[in-house]
């Protein structure tokens, strides 16, 4: 019965991946567009809006993610 359940569980959380088909440098941002259930192009668009407006941030975030995040399988 436990075991089921934290399955269960298991299968409902949505984790952060890395793209492999919605990418256009690495898919960090399709797949962060996909666990938070938006439109990729639009997650870019607020990158590169953080990079310009944020001294950089974005970009040194999106390496980050690329580094750290695992691909999906």
């Amino acid at each position: 019965m436990t075991n089921s359940v934290l399955n269960e569980a298991n299968d409902k959380i949505k984790k952060f991946r890395r793209s492999r088909e919605d990418r256009m440098l690495a898919g960090v941002c399709g797949g962060a567009a996909k666990m938070l259930g938006m439109d990729a192009a639009l997650l870019r668009i607020l990158l590169v809006a953080a990079t310009l407006f944020g001294f950089g941030i974005g970009a040194v975030l999106y390496f980050a993610a690329w580094l750290i995040v695992p691909e999906e399988d």
